[in-house]
């Protein structure tokens, strides 16, 4: 969220101070490099104009020019900026490069912030001190109305958002009769914005601002456009007799169009057993539609209009796809993304998974050094943003391939502590429990991980995942309607194809088998059991040997 808490009426007091004017500070004018740093009327100026910057980021320029004399460590910057609030590495990067790009300056360069690292920054700038005119009343020209206002919070929230998709989540309506339940319009849309903020990937209005836009009246778009959101979570709560039936829509504030919906029931006993499967259903649900709109967005433009965040959906919608050509084609652009910004967490956990995606199908003639490049790439990500949860998904990622299976569910658990609802993360963890002998477990978190995301791009790997769990389990009948599922989904590979096949086989029905060994031959005429079972590294134990037993029938 917006200065990791800060919502819109925070963010104007802050910039414009309380009855429309310029905050006082201390009465000093620092000069250097042709800019002057006016401390009474908080203002970054260049030969006298105003220079457009945000206001989080003006008072790091003070702090650090205030103290030229010495190193600011990171954690006095942390506690002067954010009020000692927990941020991200990334959040403190950013600062930084906006902090330096406002004066002219480059982290190549460094001639006004340089960067001691592991030990803070220095502002080494040749600076005059001057004393600064400050009157105690503000003049009519620091007045500012609302009206005039909007231009700079637009401009300021354009770079809080830095090309991240934007949402606001504005209360629910409920309509029924007067009780106890009414709370649940607030309540409902309060907790997702909550998790929403989990995601580092999308900035998220603050409550404050969104729940200001309520009542029957008001129109989702016009408020969209007052918080200047790309996105808007709409919803309904309906009483009738015994029941509630909540209805969510997710609407595209530029088309107009509504992206997604979904209605839900509970019995009004059942309210608070259910409200966090909604909330969570909800979430993961837009953790889908909102990346894959905004591929669909970034297809529309030209390569030169693309920037981090478009780079990296594009990104995603390639590399979901686990074929050679396009994993080559979601490295090149997370490779763009990163060096559009190259302090980007995500970007970084991206372009681990199509290392760990070249080991795993084997895409490379060297598996090993893809998964040593993967793990650098994800170990970056993590020093980068430790609260990311991509980051470490990805590290697990690649201690499942190292057949480290403990180390890879200790990393998923990291992952989804900082965000329940990544059904990605709760799938990988109960695969690579599968794997791990863990069949009970994994099959918790398999279909939780089909509950929130049933429409996710990788919904194949869960379905299939969940064949394998009752392959563990000695259901081989279930086992092989699971397997044959998965398989023909849409996006499946040829691991996929070859789980049919085994378990195909193991049912009795070799026709069948025949058919999906055929269809993973013709994906990979290499294909083996070496081959599986390095992309799956089984502990010892039953469901492998049969595995192993069903693989050498099929002369694989």
């Amino acid at each position: 969220m917006l200065d990791e808490d800060m919502n819109i009426t925070d963010l104007f007091m802050k910039t414009f101070g309380k009855g429309g004017c310029v905050p006082q500070a201390d009465a000093l004018v620092y000069t250097f490099d042709g800019f002057e740093l006016d401390g009474a009327r908080f203002e970054l100026r260049r030969g006298g104009e105003r220079v457009a910057i945000e206001p989080q980021v003006l008072s790091l320029l003070l702090l650090l020019v205030e103290n030229r004399d010495r190193l600011v460590s990171k954690d006095e910057l942390i506690e002067h900026v954010w009020d000692g609030r927990i941020v991200s590495e990334t959040a403190v990067a950013a600062r930084i490069k906006a902090a330096r790009k406002a004066v002219g300056d480059k982290g190549s360069a460094q001639k006004v912030i340089r960067t001691i690292h592991g030990k803070g920054f220095r502002f080494i700038a040749e600076t005059e001190v001057t004393s600064a005119q400050v009157t105690a009343h503000p003049r009519p020209s620091d007045l500012i109305t609302e009206e005039q206002a909007a231009p700079a919070i637009e401009n300021l929230l354009k770079n809080a958002l830095d090309g991240r998709p934007s949402i606001a989540v504005l209360p629910f309506q409920y309509f029924g009769e007067p009780g106890q339940h009414e709370i649940v319009a607030d309540a409902l849309p309060a907790d997702i914005i909550a998790d929403l903020s989990r995601l580092h990937w999308l900035f998220v209005i603050a409550r404050g601002s969104s729940f200001r836009f309520r009542g029957p009246d008001v129109d989702p778009l016009s408020a969209g456009r007052q918080l200047g959101v790309c996105y808007g979570l709409t919803g309904t709560v309906e009483c009738t007799g015994g029941s509630l039936t909540i209805g969510v829509s997710l609407i595209d504030m530029t088309s107009s169009g509504t992206i997604w919906a979904e209605h839900y029931r509970a019995g009004l006993t059942e309210l608070q057993q259910l409200r966090p499967e909604i909330e969570s259903h909800v979430v993961a649900s837009l953790a889908v539609q909102i990346p894959q709109n905004e591929a669909r967005i970034a297809r529309r433009r030209a390569p030169g209009e693309l920037d981090a965040w478009a780079c990296f959906h594009l990104g995603l919608d390639h590399m979901y796809r686990f074929n050679r050509q396009d994993n080559a084609r979601a490295a090149a652009l997370f490779t763009q993304s990163l060096e559009r910004d190259p302090y980007f967490s995500s970007a970084m956990g991206g372009l681990s998974f199509t290392h760990f995606q070249s080991a795993f199908m084997r895409f490379s003639d060297d598996p090993a050094a893809e998964v040593e490049e993967a793990r650098a790439l994800a170990q970056q990500a993590v020093e980068t943003d430790r609260f990311d949860p991509f980051a470490h998904f990805n590290a697990g990622r690649c201690s499942w391939l190292d057949g480290r299976l403990e180390d890879a569910i200790a990393w998923f658990d990291r992952a989804t502590s900082l965000s329940p609802s990544f059904a990605q993360g709760v799938y990988t963890r109960g695969l690579v429990s599968v794997m791990a002998g863990q069949a009970a477990q994994a099959d918790v978190d398999l279909a939780l991980a089909l509950d929130l995301s049933p429409l996710d791009p990788l919904a194949y790997g869960m379905t299939s995942a969940r064949a394998l769990v009752q392959l563990q389990l000695g259901n081989i009948s279930k086992a092989q309607e699971l397997g044959v599922k998965a398989a023909q989904m849409i996006g499946a590979h040829k691991h996929i194809s070859l789980i049919a096949a085994l378990t195909s086989h193991l049912a009795g029905k070799d026709a069948e088998a025949r058919q999906w060994l055929a269809r993973a031959k013709q994906a990979d005429p290499a294909i083996s059991s070496e081959v599986f079972f390095a992309s799956f590294p089984f502990a010892e134990n039953g469901a492998r040997e049969t595995i192993e037993k069903a693989l050498r029938d099929l002369g694989v």
